[in-house]
């Protein structure tokens, strides 16, 4: 029996602040996966789990700081990946990382990436993985114990791992992303990534060299300290998920807790800062 979503697609105004808010909104209920596009982005809900009225306790689509348009659709699971074919462009990073899904061809990078997402978040389009592939490759991170926290496709997992980081635990609160994440990491042969299913409530008792967080701005101001206390002295810790604005709180909440800041990568408003213990 094919599974069947039900997809929506959003058009906002202005598109970061309003997606940000909105897919935060959209989280709470049923939605597993959000797809960004260029006016807004599409969300899509196991039809099993929707009804007509599922939107109507959505605060942000009444708010007059926001103008949002939506459509929605039926759509069979079978179709989803003919779908995110025909809108999957492979992505080079800095001429040295390229990211593909199985049906490009191969190229001589000297990380070379396959990824097929289904329904999660973490193609490497994104400004925020996009800017966290930057910080690796500039780093070396060999024999470095890893956590990829939020790790969606674990392609930053799988990139540590490509650069000789080890161990590499990945965790994800999201069943199909721990799903997704298993397969990326076997599909590129990937010996040393640990994936798990949950949240932070999992890093107790546990010690990294380096942690990459790319998350929303509140989950990752929530669980700051609990980052901060599996972060060897002298680790680092690379954060992204959250714009130029949001600075100010990450920066507190991270120099309250010892931490010092090295460094920033900002791309279209969407900001990366990297820090050391």
């Amino acid at each position: 029996m094919q599974n069947i979503y039900i997809g929506y697609h959003f058009t906002v105004e202005p598109k970061e602040l309003g997606s940000e808010i909105l897919i935060a909104e959209l989280g709470e209920l049923p939605f597993d996966s959000f797809i960004e596009t260029e006016n807004g982005f599409s969300a899509y809900i196991p039809k099993e789990d929707w009804n007509e009225n599922i939107l109507e306790d959505i605060f942000i689509l009444s708010s007059p700081e926001f103008k949002i348009s939506y459509t929605f659709e039926e759509i069979e699971q079978q179709n989803w990946n003919e779908e995110w074919e025909k809108n999957f462009d492979p992505i080079d990073v800095d001429g040295q990382c390229h990211i593909r899904a199985p049906f490009h061809p191969k190229t001589e990078a000297k990380y070379d990436i396959v990824i097929e997402p289904k329904m999660s978040f973490g193609t490497g389009h994104h400004e925020t993985t996009h800017m966290m592939v930057q910080h690796l490759l500039e780093m070396d991170i060999e024999g470095m114990k890893t956590l990829d926290m939020g790790c969606g496709t674990a392609i930053l997992a799988i990139l540590a791992e490509m650069k000789g980081a080890q161990p590499i635990d990945a965790i994800d609160i999201d069943n199909w992303c721990y799903l997704n994440s298993i397969e990326n990491a076997e599909r590129n042969n990937c010996k040393h990534i640990s994936v798990y299913e949950g949240d932070a409530s999992l890093l107790e008792g546990k010690k990294y060299d380096l942690i990459i967080a790319n998350i929303n701005r509140n989950i990752l101001l929530n669980d700051m300290q609990t980052y901060v206390n599996c972060l060897n002295k002298g680790g680092f810790i690379l954060f992204s998920g959250f714009y130029e604005q949001d600075i100010p709180f990450i920066d507190a909440s991270c120099t309250e807790k010892g931490l010092t800041f090295v460094k920033k990568i900002n791309r279209n408003n969407w900001v990366s800062l990297k820090y050391v213990n």
